[in-house]
């Protein structure tokens, strides 16, 4: 009965929680990172180039066999590459635009009330007054 509970402990813990709902945001994200590249993307880079369609550009190493079911084409598929890396810059770009956001708001929280100077008081505004006049006369 230990194991149950320590493991249910486990679960209950707030990092793992927020672990799961990360990853089940970044494999939707990934989806719609997936869906942006090649369905909104690549079709216009695609027709600016004549027409071409990324998905499809391989270089074939072998070809495919038609007389015989046992020898398949073999490619290297350098369009799906090229989607890829797109889709790696597009997240990239994301995550780093997340930090950023992210840093200059622990950066303002850290700065905190202290950052902002109070105004001065209408005591210490004369004072201060005083001060400089006695300075401007010496």
């Amino acid at each position: 009965m230990g194991l149950v509970t320590e493991f249910r402990e486990f679960i209950a813990r707030g990092n793992v929680i927020d672990l799961a709902v990360g990853v089940i945001i970044g494999a939707s994200f990934g989806k719609i990172v997936t869906s942006l590249v090649e369905q909104v993307v690549m079709p216009p880079i695609g027709l600016l180039l004549g027409r071409v369609d990324f998905s499809n550009l391989k270089w074939v190493l072998a070809p495919e066999d038609l007389s015989t079911e046992a020898v398949e084409e073999v490619a290297i598929q350098y369009g799906a590459f090229i989607n890829t890396l797109i889709q790696f810059a597009i997240v990239a770009l994301v995550v780093f635009l997340l930090v950023k956001a992210i840093n200059k708001l622990r950066r303002e929280q850290a700065a905190g009330p202290e950052a902002a100077t109070p105004a001065p008081t209408p005591t210490e505004a004369l004072l201060a007054e005083i001060r400089d006049a006695l300075k401007a006369r010496s």
